[in-house]
């Protein structure tokens, strides 16, 4: 199967401790649910991402204030999603954007959703990601790619999205040969549509891979007319267990 192909460099991909990043749940009012799980005690969370309105919204909203201050206090990142656009946004745009999260929602850092991936937005998104940790004083920064870019970006971000789409695609999908120079804490893969008889094999590709932050779901995106990320999946106890433990290779 392609994605057990071991790394040219022939450094073991596996080893790292798996852990959960939240692309963005919908509204705390909407899915109270989800929001108050990722609270439990023991849940693998590596961050967590607040989407208040596509961004932070035009006021201060007490819904998300409240919830991003329970992770906080529960020690978990939170995350303010800016959309890049893949690159047609505006910098003046995020940077306002960005001030405000940090303003309302004193987030810890930033998922810069929808990155562009080629060499020539490089550097505009090395001058952004430069902001924004100015703005945060350091934080925590992930690009969210959502396939594998230009290697350069990994020297820009703390994390890149090198993958975020279908179970259909991810269980035959090969990882890019220059991450195997980069440890597994630098990578994140979100796929939606995956069954619960697969997560077991969802994990292991995710570990072959060499991606440290995951999410999974069985939510699917019905041929891009809903977001499969703003609900919980419905086997959220098991894969929180599975990834708590490690899986077996």
């Amino acid at each position: 199967m392609p994605y057990l192909t071991p790394a040219p460099s022939g450094i073991a991909r596996t080893g790292s401790s798996l852990g959960i990043g939240v692309p963005g749940y919908a509204h705390p009012l909407v899915a109270p649910l989800e929001w108050g799980e990722l609270t439990r005690p023991g849940t693998p969370l590596h961050w967590v991402a607040l989407d208040v309105s596509d961004g932070p919204g035009t006021r201060p909203d007490r819904h998300c204030l409240e919830a991003a201050g329970r992770l906080r206090n529960a020690g978990v990142q939170v995350l303010g999603r800016l959309d890049m656009t893949y690159g047609a946004r505006a910098f003046a745009e995020l940077a306002a954007d960005a001030r405000r999260y940090l303003d309302w929602y004193l987030v810890d850092g930033f998922l810069l959703d929808r990155c562009p991936t080629e060499c020539g937005a490089l550097a505009e998104t090395g001058r952004t990601v430069t902001t924004l940790r100015a703005l945060l004083g350091g934080g925590h920064i992930v690009l969210g790619h959502g396939t594998h870019p230009h290697p350069g970006y990994v020297e820009t971000a703390d994390q890149l999205v090198t993958f975020s789409g279908s179970w259909s695609d991810y269980r035959w999908s090969q990882v890019a040969e220059w991450t195997a120079d980069h440890p597994p804490e630098r990578f994140c893969h979100f796929v939606h549509g995956v069954p619960r008889g697969h997560l077991d094999e969802a994990l292991r590709i995710a570990r072959w891979q060499g991606a440290a932050t995951i999410y999974f779901t069985d939510r699917t995106d019905r041929d891009g007319r809903i977001d499969p990320w703003e609900t919980m999946p419905g086997y959220w106890d098991e894969i929180v267990s599975l990834v708590g433990t490690g899986v077996s290779e």
